[in-house]
């Protein structure tokens, strides 16, 4: 039988904690990664990582998240779009009907 690794964080004034290395590493968590918990009659609590919703993109949120980064660090390098650029945009894909919600065939995968 294995042991069991126990750790500690403590709860700040606001309530809030680190999430010690060691679980991080248990639950593969990283930076704006969601952890479930499960609340047992006897009071335990169990951590998990939270599952993506089904339909969630998991990379989306980190590609956000870098967009997100590079955007406040670097507020220059920002330029607006030109109207010449979104014209050139509509004659590419002018009257062209997309379904957003439509399943990708096996070729677009």
């Amino acid at each position: 039988m294995s042991a069991t690794l126990e750790v500690e964080s403590t709860l700040t004034d606001r309530y809030q904690t680190t999430v010690p290395e060691t679980v991080r590493r248990a639950l593969s968590l990283g930076k704006r990664d969601k952890i479930h918990y499960s609340i047992r009659p006897g009071g335990d609590v169990v951590l998990t990582r939270a599952e993506a919703i089904e339909g969630e993109d998991p990379l989306l949120g980190h590609f956000l998240g870098f967009l997100a980064r590079d955007i406040a660090s670097h507020p220059e390098r920002l330029q607006a779009v030109d109207a010449h650029f979104v014209q050139r945009i509509q004659s590419l894909v002018g009257g062209m009907d997309v379904d957003l919600d439509a399943a990708l065939s096996a070729d677009d995968e």
